[in-house]
């Protein structure tokens, strides 16, 4: 099993990805509909992020398409997604995006996860200076940024349950752009993460729930390790997870089991194992070293237990894909 994207890989995901960012059905919109006029097919409704099922995971698709073409430039699909993103990452198209938003009670679309992903698909367009594709998004990113900044201050509280409302997840992709792109944005995230988990003690690990695709406590671990120093993230994590060198608590060492991938919901569990293992690869640098080299087989029994199940079932297939180049590009540690 490939612990790391190899070109083999990633020409499996991009061609898995090629074949659903464009599918419009089936399809589940986050939609409020202000009248009978509002009853439209996802295309009409978003003239870019209408396929992978749902809107965020279009969202993702892409950037994980952007992400693959830059890491692999001479691979031949390279000049597929290259075609696809001149086509549909316009400015007239982004314009119809834009258009979406300013609908009423509109404030609450696809908040916080799929603002996050936007921005990172922004991140990443931004690394392709041979094309047009981050100019055409920036006023996206920007309107998302900009949510972002009205929301957290009055968010008094994290949401913590794996699925997409995660406050954590949401920081850590945002944080990744802003520090390139808002430093407004750049210091709320940081003061944020500090309010909202920064005297968390003794994390007990309840998890997975059965729906869920992100561990609570690794998705937190990471935030902190993204906002703060290694010395001060090393002490605040010794506090947060006491009994990681006796193996406690021992759910944070257990990929989870999904019973029906062709069920959507169940099928969250292979991304729970993928993003747990982009945690605890991305944390490793900052562990002691008996806890570091356990980091490293952790994610690699994470990774072996949902990586094959990445293509299949399109419950699954629609967004899987993205969330195993998290984890594989992340640093591996030796």
């Amino acid at each position: 099993m490939d612990d790391e994207l190899t070109p083999e890989l990633a020409a499996t995901f991009a061609r898995i990805a090629l074949g659903h960012v464009t599918r419009q059905y089936p399809h589940k919109l986050d939609h409020v509909l202000n009248g009978p006029e509002d009853a439209r097919e996802p295309r009409a409704l978003h003239p870019i992020f209408f396929g992978s099922f749902d809107w965020h995971s279009c969202v993702h698709g892409y950037w994980m398409l952007l992400t693959l073409r830059r890491l692999y430039p001479d691979a031949p699909v390279a000049a597929d997604i290259e075609a696809l993103a001149d086509r549909m990452l316009t400015e007239e198209k982004v314009g119809g995006e834009l258009a979406y938003l300013d609908r009423e009670y509109s404030g609450g679309f696809e908040r916080p996860y799929g603002w996050a992903w936007l921005l990172a698909l922004h991140a990443e367009a931004a690394r392709h200076g041979d094309r047009d594709w981050s100019a055409n998004l920036e006023p996206l990113a920007r309107e998302f940024a900009e949510r972002f900044k009205l929301f957290l201050p009055k968010q008094g509280y994290p949401i913590r349950t794996g699925t997409h409302y995660n406050t954590a997840f949401a920081l850590v992709l945002a944080h990744g752009w802003a520090e390139a792109h808002d430093a407004d944005l750049h210091g709320l995230i940081r003061e944020r993460a500090g309010f909202y988990y920064g005297v968390d003690r003794d994390c007990q690990a309840w998890e997975p729930g059965g729906d869920e695709f992100l561990s609570s406590a690794m998705i937190e671990a990471l935030l902190m390790r993204t906002v703060l120093g290694k010395a001060d993230f090393a002490e605040w994590f010794a506090a947060f997870l006491p009994r990681l060198d006796i193996g406690e608590p021992a759910s944070l060492f257990t990929p989870a089991r999904p019973g029906d991938r062709s069920d959507g919901k169940i099928a969250h569990l292979d991304g729970f194992n993928l993003a747990r293992a982009w945690c605890w690869r991305s944390i490793a640098d900052a562990l002691p070293q008996d806890l570091e080299a356990q980091a490293a087989q952790v994610a690699d029994r994470h990774l072996a237990a949902s990586l094959p199940h990445v293509e299949g079932d399109y419950m699954g297939e629609h967004w899987l894909a993205s969330f195993a180049v998290l984890a594989l590009m992340a640093v591996k540690s030796n």
